[in-house]
């Protein structure tokens, strides 16, 4: 009897001690305190209105995290930011943010900074085209000649035609704000549940796609939408692939995915000095846009 209550204390020992090495594992990891000397807030961007728009890493629900990077950039930029991003979101769901914003600020904004793609990639969705082609006639020079003609494709089927609604909708009813495109951070492992596995980003999609076919859309929009881009995915320095990268995600075996508190701060001092280049604004607080709202 002595000998089975024996192992039976070795048993809940040997899981007690196994349970406390996945909670060590699981540890959270506290935001990272600002210091004054990193805060630039006496910028073009202290006080200004900036709306958020995205996925689960601007989910205001902290997934994977303490501290989201648009909190740092309150603190390390001085800005009052307006977060519309959705967790699971994709390209798609940006215009309905987009329309989100436009219902509860109107143009009350100076700014507006996308952060998406990363979901489109895993779900597999076709990368399609910016543009249908034909043929029209024009005037050049006074003559009559037919050339080729593109319009843009907008549709909520294909990536490029997703990005084409969502950028048309915000040009047409934000021209006086800044509108920048950030683009995803590369993608590690990641496992939530029996039904929801995401393999690494060495494994194409189900297109046959890597990530940087949806990276490389996302330059070629910023250029013809004449919008600033952040490009995340090369220059955050997050790169989940790397073992010793971990350090920056929610958990090493199960979410190499969502950054955590210390991911956050460097994709804000990323983002904060990346935005130090560029105007907040060209909205002129003495004049009213005469804009009206345009559906797209």
């Amino acid at each position: 009897m002595k000998r089975i209550i024996a192992s039976a204390c070795i048993l809940l020992l040997a899981v007690g001690f196994k349970g406390y090495a996945q909670q060590a594992e699981l540890k959270v990891v506290p935001k990272v305190t600002i210091t004054p000397n990193e805060k630039t807030m006496h910028s073009q961007w202290q006080g200004k209105r900036v709306a958020f728009l995205g996925d689960s890493m601007t989910d205001t629900r902290r997934i994977g995290t303490t501290c989201i990077y648009w909190e740092y950039l309150s603190e390390l930029l001085g800005i009052e930011p307006f977060v519309y991003g959705i967790s699971g979101d994709q390209w798609n769901g940006i215009y309905k943010q987009a329309l989100k914003l436009n219902e509860k600020k109107g143009t009350d904004i100076d700014a507006i900074l996308i952060f998406a793609g990363t979901n489109d990639y895993n779900h597999g969705i076709p990368i399609g085209e910016f543009f249908s082609e034909t043929t029209k006639q024009t005037n050049f020079n006074g003559e009559i000649v037919t050339r080729k003609y593109r319009t843009p494709i907008m549709n909520d089927t294909t990536f490029c035609g997703r990005i084409n609604k969502a950028m048309s909708y915000l040009k047409n009813n934000y021209p006086q704000q800044q509108i920048v495109i950030m683009t995803p951070i590369h993608r590690g492992y990641a496992k939530f549940n029996e039904k929801n596995v995401q393999p690494d980003e060495n494994y194409c999609n189900g297109q046959g796609l890597y990530i940087d076919a949806y990276i490389d859309a996302l330059k070629h929009a910023a250029s013809y939408w004449a919008v600033p881009l952040i490009d995340m995915y090369s220059i955050s320095g997050l790169f989940p692939l790397a073992d010793t990268q971990s350090q920056y995600f929610h958990n090493k075996e199960m979410d190499r995915l969502h950054p955590n508190a210390v991911g956050d701060y460097r994709l804000a001092k990323t983002i904060q000095y990346q935005l130090l280049a560029l105007p907040s604004t060209f909205v002129n607080t003495g004049l009213k846009s005469t804009v009206k709202k345009v559906q797209q």
